[in-house]
């Protein structure tokens, strides 16, 4: 196919034409103009394994698509910390959507994990912006690189599923910079992106799909997108306002209303030509983008060999993705031998939960249980059993089922209890109401822990779960998240030590929702949701309020053991200049006796500052792999955006003169080690004006020498500058208030003089 001229198309291209090109063919297509050479493109969910459904399939988003790779989700690969990996998973994501004809895989997402409830939380990365952008931007590159779109989504403040198409997040422009935005803006910046895709929801009252500040403003203007925002799936609402407002395609169509409404705003004058053929423009541009790929339909990936190397893949994955919570006397590596019994309860172990519901689910190329694989993994000799301990659809302990396990247990050597949360208990669509696994699993742990000291237990779920009432009776708690196709091999591989452990929490683990910073507007009511925690989200609030957790974030054991060094820092460059640059650098050694994996987190400290600031912040991370007793030097980079606030008061990024503690370590909570360095940069206090208080008057090298001189000629001298407790009584108060009282040599002429004189 010749290449399209996307110039040339514009121009030859009728107004009804148009107007469907800004609509999308059908449910996965975008439209086609047959009598240009104009081809239609496919699109697909995919996230983390590709959701291509046949025309003829079930567009509700359940079931219909074809065989892919179902990696694990975001959840399970963003605790692998490891960009690299995730990188990985892009590339195979890429190599399958080419053979399944897919021009743009509608991922990745994230949204911040701003409460442990959120129903699709399993489809995020993190609650933490610079950990999701940079595992998203890994994700991203690697898809692109391979010929094959992605969709960055959803933008933005898309945190529930509760009345996710109609509420609105009522969200201040700091906090939306700070914890909302700063994901889509690594990725958009850095990789550039094919798509964007708006989200659901109203952001302040107004739709994300025609809120021209998210969409124009905020993502052209500033971060430079150059690519297509696409609607998520039935999320615009007037497509007129939406067009103008910056969203170029709508799906899936609505024929005979969105084009109609299209083609009367056009003969109104009420659409400009030039906002419609903008959005045309950037549809032809994705079109012509994704030609190559289409010209070159077709790969090995159906091919045993990459079947096979995928799902090779997705089990180093499902082991790097999980979590060692607790190993209480080294439970864990087990190393059973001959003549000895491994129970392994749990319905899970033979009826895996892999990956979640809703609009990601994957139809998988094969499946490994954590049965099959235990049995085909155990020495000879090793007597592998299994009890299924409660049923995956009944909450309800089964007490024939619960005597069973125990029984099972009583007799066995050690006890792997599978357990976690069923389908039905998270999904697209709909929020969790608790952090609790189901009754019946938790009295199935109760039971088998009072027969038997050597319990572990093996996590499978979306999102965290509560640990505090129950932590105490296991061993060991491996979380596993939803571990992908292969999680039976991942977890059976780590259970034995063919895999160490690695995997940090990239989300707190708290001892109960109440914990929670968003516990007390989460999921808001009356259609609109009030962030009321501001920028102290996840471990941001938990750390302020030194509140204990049950497992902080970045947290995670391993099989071996690890020393960090010093740390030794570098600055070159300046805030003023533009060019600060800090480098730091850390010395890792394994000091254990297995290889394994240690991810190095630097967080940021601001001493002291004007506006209310997180005790320290995720700014750069690490992770390095290590033989027994080999060292390594992590290097980790900071510019001035690590140190910086949005101020609402400049409306820019801004950093505050003063000294700033850098603390290296292995989670929020274990940070060994701190240098403090000292940052000049220009004042970041806004201009004084009569409404200046008398403290900003004060701090204030100018304004305080003018009010110096003022109150010095008043009667009595010094005026009310000379009581200190006056001043502490007073300093709130406007300049321009403290005129109207006409005391201490200050009056509205005065403050006019003032003023003219700044």
């Amino acid at each position: 196919m010749p290449a399209l001229d996307v110039d040339a198309l514009l121009r030859d291209l009728t107004d009804q034409e148009k107007a469907s090109l800004v609509l999308g063919g059908d449910f996965w297509h975008t439209a086609a103009v047959p009598r240009l050479g104009l081809p239609a493109i496919m699109v697909a969910d995919g996230p983390h394994g590709l959701r291509m459904q046949p025309a003829e399939s079930d567009h509700a988003g359940i079931g219909g698509s074809l065989p892919a790779t179902c990696f694990p989700p975001a959840a399970g690969l963003a605790s692998s910390w490891d960009p690299e990996l995730v990188a990985e998973v892009g590339h195979a994501l890429a190599h399958e959507a080419r053979e399944q004809g897919v021009s743009v895989v509608l991922g990745p997402g994230v949204n911040i994990k701003r409460s442990p409830l959120c129903g699709r939380n399993f489809e995020y990365f993190s609650e933490d912006p610079h950990l999701a952008g940079e595992l998203a931007l890994a994700m991203v590159r690697a898809v692109q690189e391979g010929g094959v779109g992605t969709s960055l989504k959803h933008y933005a403040a898309n945190n529930q599923e509760d009345d996710r198409v109609r509420v609105s997040a009522e969200v201040d422009e700091r906090t939306l910079r700070e914890i909302y935005l700063p994901a889509f803006e690594r990725v958009v910046t850095a990789a550039q992106p094919w798509t964007v895709m708006c989200s659901y929801n109203r952001v302040n009252g107004v739709h994300a799909s025609q809120h021209p500040w998210l969409l124009t403003e905020v993502l052209r203007g500033e971060w430079g997108f150059e690519g297509l925002v696409v609607s998520d799936w039935g999320a615009v609402h007037d497509r007129v306002a939406a067009l103008a407002a910056g969203l170029d395609l709508e799906m899936p169509p609505q024929h005979g209303h969105s084009d109609t409404a299209v083609l009367e705003a056009l003969a109104s004058g009420a659409l400009p030509r030039e906002v419609l053929d903008r959005g045309v423009r950037r549809v032809l541009e994705l079109v012509a983008r994704a030609q190559p790929t289409l010209d070159e339909h077709g790969s090995d990936a159906s091919e045993p060999q990459a079947v096979d190397r995928h799902h090779a893949l997705a089990r180093r994955a499902a082991a790097a993705a999980a979590v060692l919570l607790k190993n209480d006397g080294d439970l864990l590596p087990l190393e059973p031998a001959a003549g000895t019994t491994l129970a392994v309860v749990g319905a899970f172990a033979t009826d895996p939960r892999y990956q979640g519901a809703g609009s990601s689910q994957v139809a998988p190329t094969r499946v490994d249980t954590l049965l099959d694989e235990l049995v085909a993994l155990v020495p000879e000799g090793v007597e592998v059993r299994h009890a299924a301990g409660f049923r995956l659809d009944d909450e309800q302990p089964d007490t024939a089922l619960v005597q069973e396990a125990v029984a099972l247990a009583r007799d066995a050597d050690t006890v792997v209890l599978s357990l976690g949360l069923p389908a039905a208990a998270e999904s697209e669509g709909f929020d969790r109401t608790h952090l609790d696994l189901p009754p019946a699993q938790l009295a199935l742990l109760e039971a088998v822990a009072a027969v038997h000291d050597r319990v572990v237990v093996l996590l499978s779920n979306g999102s965290v779960v509560r640990l505090s009432t129950w932590e105490h009776l296991a061993g060991a708690v491996l979380e596993c998240w939803l571990g992908g196709q292969a999680s039976g091999g991942g977890a059976a591989d780590l259970l034995l030590g063919r895999a160490t452990p690695g995997g940090k929490l990239a989300e707190t683990v708290p001892l109960r929702l109440e914990d929670n910073p968003s516990y007390l507007s989460f999921p808001g009511d009356s259609q609109r949701v009030v962030y009321g925690e501001g920028v102290f989200v996840g471990y941001r609030g938990y750390d302020h309020r030194d509140q204990e957790v049950s497992h902080p974030f970045g947290f995670g054991l391993s099989y071996t053991t690890f020393a960090l060094g010093r740390p030794a820092v570098e600055v070159t460059g300046s805030v003023a200049g533009g060019d600060l640059a800090v480098e730091v650098a850390v010395e890792v050694t394994n000091t254990g006796s297995r290889p394994g994996a240690e991810v190095v987190q630097l967080y940021v400290e601001d001493v002291e500052a004007s506006v209310a600031r997180p005790d320290r912040e995720l700014r750069a991370f690490a992770r390095v792999h290590l033989g027994p007793g080999e060292s390594a030097t992590a290097r980790l980079r900071l510019d001035a955006r690590a140190f910086s606030f949005w101020s609402e008061v400049l409306g820019r990024w801004a950093v505050e003169a003063g000294e700033f503690v850098l603390r290296v370590g292995t989670s929020s909570r274990d940070l060994p080690h701190a240098e403090t360095l000292h940052l000049d940069a220009p004042s970041v206090a806004p201009p004084l004006t009569g409404w200046s208080s008398l403290h900003e008057w004060l701090a204030d090298e100018r304004g305080r020498a003018l009010l110096e001189e003022v109150t010095a000629s008043a009667p009595g001298g010094g005026g009310i500058l000379t009581d200190a407790q006056m001043v502490t009584v007073i300093g709130s108060m406007p300049l321009e208030t403290l005129a109207g009282f006409g005391q201490g040599g200050l009056d509205h002429a005065t403050l006019v003089t003032m003023l003219e004189r700044l």
